[in-house]
């Protein structure tokens, strides 16, 4: 299951709700005919199947009606679950466009092939995306945070398991 965002607040009185999303192009979420809800991401038998009726961009975050939850108190009930599908069910990306989920666990290498160590997880900052790279475990790991953009990610090979950077290792 991958997590697409959270419910954060219903939105008016006729069922809507706010989606804070984790990704960048929620409107091709609107293809995706069945989401699942579900309280703990981790947690993969507790998801329950939902179906988007409307999916609008508001500010920051998007305005979902799902089919069957027709007033406030419906919505309100929603608040804090979170929003996933099978990743089997997302549409295919464009070139150089890749799913969060898909990037998590990937070996980070500079461009002098020494080794930076692992994404553990992705932040969204703001203007960009930072990729949280963890090098060894416990006490010792180092963690280093890389801007997601073209000047520092020179390839990404998920197949290979493998982002390329131009960043330092005693950055």
């Amino acid at each position: 299951m991958i997590v697409l965002g959270r419910i954060t607040a219903p939105y008016g009185v006729r069922g809507w709700v706010r989606l804070h999303t984790f990704g960048d192009d929620p409107a091709r979420w609107q293809e995706i005919p069945r989401w699942w809800l579900g309280a703990n991401p981790e947690e993969f038998d507790a998801w329950r199947a939902c179906a988007p009726q409307t999916l609008r961009p508001q500010g920051k975050d998007w305005l979902v009606k799902l089919t069957g939850v027709d007033d406030r108190s419906g919505a309100e009930t929603l608040v804090g679950q979170y929003v996933g599908v099978p990743r089997a069910s997302l549409p295919p990306t464009e070139e150089n466009e890749y799913y969060w989920a898909d990037l998590v666990g990937l070996q980070v290498v500079n461009e002098q092939q020494e080794a930076l160590g692992q994404v553990t997880e992705l932040i969204e900052a703001g203007a960009h995306a930072v990729l949280v790279v963890t090098e060894g475990a416990g006490d010792e790991a180092v963690q280093r945070l890389l801007p997601f953009v073209s000047a520092v990610v020179k390839d990404v090979d998920v197949p290979a398991g493998r982002i390329t950077v131009d960043w330092g290792s005693d950055w």
